[in-house]
């Protein structure tokens, strides 16, 4: 039996080129519905079983706070996955990510207001704190790395995302204590998904594309979502090429 491999897909990345569709899996879990049925497939010529989900769902209709991260990945869990890959856009804390540019976090900085745990009760399995000191899988995040450099695209080795509850974006203020607290990018979802993966015992890795400067710095223009959705619409068959020679690595 091949490979299964989860693939949440973030905003303009959830492609379903990617791989064969075989099938299209409405589930429950016991922490609601996940975000999007499940398409789940093979990729084209290997026994890798690739489940994919739109993590706004698949009309973009749900927005971040409102994402049920919980459900998310368990149903994936559920489905046999043994690894999930997420797709991310993400604004920039530092001059040297301009938008474009690709990065592979190692660390995250969580500011979402949402349960972010399975374990609303310690009652019947005892004490639960996670280690989480390296949230995301050395191996997986490797994978990713050697997959962009083999395709000719430079994605930045480690990085801290921080993410925020959205759906608004940050206040320059907001934004210049992230890049005071360490921070390198910005998103809205990483860190809990991250979060409950590593409480499944689920290998979980991002690869985050660049779309924006956040507002830290007033020499860039302000968030401006038409011009996001440009650079997104630009660049997103990369992270597309990537995921595709990640996939048999895993």
């Amino acid at each position: 039996m091949g490979k299964c491999i989860g693939v949440i897909g973030g905003s303009g990345l959830d492609n379903p080129d990617l791989f064969e569709p075989e099938a299209d899996l409405v589930c429950e879990t016991a922490w609601g519905a996940p975000s999007s049925p499940l398409l789940k497939g093979r990729l084209k010529g290997t026994d890798i079983e690739i489940v994919m989900l739109a993590r706004h769902g698949r009309e973009h209709a749900i927005p971040p706070h409102r994402v049920n991260h919980r459900a998310n990945i368990a149903a994936l869990q559920e489905a046999g996955c043994s690894a999930v890959l997420a797709t991310t856009a993400c604004g920039s804390l530092r001059e040297d990510l301009s938008p474009g540019s690709l990065v592979v976090p190692d660390q995250f900085v969580d500011f979402t207001r949402n349960p972010m745990t399975y374990f609303d009760s310690f009652a019947g399995v005892g004490m639960q704190h996670t280690v989480m000191a390296d949230p995301f899988d050395a191996s997986l995040r490797r994978a990713l790395l050697d997959s962009a450099a083999e395709c000719g695209f430079k994605a930045a080795d480690g990085a801290t995302v921080v993410s925020i509850a959205g759906p608004r974006f940050s206040t320059r203020a907001e934004s210049r204590m992230f890049r005071t607290l360490g921070c390198d990018i910005i998103n809205m979802t990483v860190a809990p998904e991250c979060i409950l993966a590593n409480e499944k015992k689920l290998p979980y890795a991002a690869i985050a594309m660049v779309t924006d400067y956040d507002c830290w710095n007033v020499d860039h223009p302000a968030l401006d979502i038409d011009e996001i959705l440009r650079v997104m619409a630009e660049n997103v068959d990369h992270i597309l090429q990537i995921l595709l020679k990640t996939f048999p690595k895993i």
